[in-house]
């Protein structure tokens, strides 16, 4: 006996955790069921139920077997709908009824995302899960991630397909193969599921192929088009799970034979997804801070900066947390010797992530709640980072530079803070301040800690995380998962807090661009146009590719007040010329970061 036998959901637990990001989900109409979407079989019999009343058929005890008497044939979803409704947009209004919660279906958690549902969108969340495909109507999957602060790329139609954010820029693909029940037009019938647009199938032919599949609540045995995509896809790279109640269907044994997939046996979706996150979720933290001290320090933070007279205790606190990370940080752990290897790499970013963390979240706080008093404190953590980094001067160039890693964790969570805090002199009080080192000439935060500034930012480098091999800001990506796991000790539930860390970035950016001369940008704008190359260099984060995004940082930078703001705090030097200058270098940065 293994000791694994007979527990194949901590076997699906150790995989997803150990490939981050790899995994995507199929989920059918079984997974609503405990929301009280009834199943296509459910609505079939109740379409059969009020077709046969109608008519003036009395009550059955079993509608499908009167079915079968009456026709002489299966009661079938498809064929039924046809015969109902003649167009999509009948059988649209019909489905309506069907999954669209009434007043009464609210009050009592009817037609609601499940603890199903619920644990995928954490898992999202978290990062391991990034692509979702389902044959669901409904918008349970949707409400539920946008409850965690997820937006999701949601493609229900070619025409969302060709408008839909890259597979490998978005944080959640929401592939919803037969459309949404709002729109009409939703894929019902048996000719309609027969095959898939082009598209669909090159995207589905792409996921089966670089995704492992965790199925559940799909019998596999209907959906013509989206069978014949699972057996054209080649059985390699990632594995397949499939939970059901009991054994497989015929048709799902097929095609689980094709890819030889897992099954797992279950009692029902909810505590199976439960079980699954809760399990990713311990075996992340037990390589991570005891939670329980991590929280400890947090809130002793935000104990002694609610009031003035624990001011020495405050300071004392992160001096005496600063002097225990540095403790780690020259452990053999951290080595600088050795031999390049992709998973040495990301052994070494989640081994400083959880050193660094307790400290991070507490500097976060700092920057969210702090008092003008905190700067110093956080500053004198960042230099002492920065200088500890800088007393190794020889051995394996990555490892060199993640020894300032911690500086940029640090640096980040607190410039999130005092974006959420608004607080924009102490941010750019924090960009233009200077840091030293026993082997670096001095620079400013922004030129050394910040996006590719920072010389372990390298994209190739942090292209080696999972799920971010293809991102044109991979570094900037994996900072908003990890600031995502930490927000809220310092943001709270913020229901856009990409649109929050992307604002910090644009800020940094705007600091950054204070190297340059107006007056020489002024000169530089004739030539810029010949070239059709920026006005100078700065570092961009995801903002210059995430044009949703961007559209609403440059609304902003409209705005009277808002600009008003910046400028009294210093930002673009006070200057509105300075401003627009800096405004033209960055849409001149998305276009060619777009290309």
């Amino acid at each position: 006996m293994t000791l694994l036998h007979n527990d194949p959901i901590t076997q699906l637990a150790f995989s997803v955790y150990e490939n981050k990001g790899v995994f995507a989900v199929l989920l059918g109409s079984g997974l609503s069921r405990s929301a009280e979407i009834p199943t296509g079989w459910e609505i079939t019999l109740d379409l059969v139920r009020r077709v046969a009343e109608a008519q003036g058929t009395p009550t059955q005890s079993d509608w499908a077997k009167w079915y079968r008497e009456k026709t002489s044939q299966e009661p079938n979803y498809s064929v039924l709908l046809e015969e109902i409704a003649s167009s999509p947009d009948e059988r649209r209004a019909i489905l309506h009824r069907y999954i669209e919660p009434d007043e009464q279906d609210r009050e009592e958690g009817r037609k609601t995302p499940t603890k199903a549902h619920h644990a995928i969108a954490q898992l999202v969340r978290a990062g391991y899960v990034r692509v979702i495909v389902t044959t669901n109507f409904d918008r349970l999957m949707e409400n539920a991630l946008r409850e965690q602060g997820i937006e999701p790329t949601v493609v229900a139609s070619e025409d969302a397909l060709a408008g839909a954010e890259p597979l490998t820029h978005s944080r959640c693909y929401l592939l919803k193969l037969h459309g949404d029940y709002k729109d009409a037009r939703i894929l019902n019938t048996d000719q309609e599921l027969s095959a898939y647009p082009d598209g669909y199938n090159r995207l589905l032919d792409r996921i089966f192929d670089e995704h492992g599949l965790i199925i559940c609540g799909w019998s596999g045995e209907w959906d013509h088009a989206l069978r014949e995509a699972f057996l054209r896809a080649p059985n390699r790279r990632y594995p397949v799970y499939w939970a059901a109640r009991g054994t497989l269907g015929s048709g799902a044994q097929e095609l689980a034979t094709h890819r030889a997939a897992r099954a797992i046996p279950i009692n029902g979706a909810d505590e199976f997804f439960q079980s699954l996150q809760q399990r990713v979720e311990t075996l992340e933290q037990s390589q991570r801070q005891n939670p329980l001290s991590v929280e400890l320090l947090v809130n002793s933070a935000k104990r002694y900066l609610a009031k003035p007279e624990h001011r020495i205790q405050l300071d004392e606190l992160f001096a005496q947390e600063t002097d225990r990370l540095l403790d780690q940080l020259d452990s053999e752990i951290f080595s600088v010797q050795g031999q390049w290897s992709h998973e040495d790499f990301r052994t070494r970013v989640q081994q400083y992530e959880s050193v660094t963390e307790p400290l991070a979240r507490m500097a976060g706080v700092l920057g969210r709640w702090g008092d003008g008093k905190d700067f110093d404190v956080v500053m004198d953590v960042l230099r002492s980072m920065y200088h500890h980094a800088g007393k190794i001067g020889s051995g394996l160039t990555y490892l060199l530079h993640l020894r300032s890693y911690p500086a940029v964790l640090i640096f980040t969570a607190y410039g999130v803070g005092l974006t959420k805090a608004a607080r924009w002199d102490t941010l750019l009080k924090l960009f233009l301040c200077v840091l030293a080192s026993e082997n670096r000439e001095p620079q400013r935060v922004v030129s050394t800690l910040f996006l590719w500034s920072w010389a372990g930012g390298e994209q190739q480098i942090w292209q080696q995380i999972e799920g971010l091999d293809r991102h044109k800001t991979p570094l900037s990506d994996h900072l908003l998962e990890v600031m995502t796991h930490w927000r809220k000790s310092f943001t709270g539930a913020d229901a856009n807090f990409e649109l929050l860390f992307e604002r910090f970035e644009l800020m940094g950016s705007l600091a950054a661009f204070h190297e340059n001369d107006e007056a020489q940008l002024e000169k530089t704008i004739e030539a810029s146009a010949a070239r059709n190359d920026v006005l100078a260099w700065m570092p961009v984060g995801r903002s210059g590719w995430h044009n949703a995004v961007a559209r609403k940082l440059l609304q902003e930078l409209e705005d009277e007040s808002q600009v008003a703001e910046l400028l009294k705090a210093g930002f673009a030097k006070g200057s509105r010329r300075f401003l627009q200058l800096f405004v033209e270098n960055f849409k001149l940065y998305t276009r060619r970061m777009n290309w």
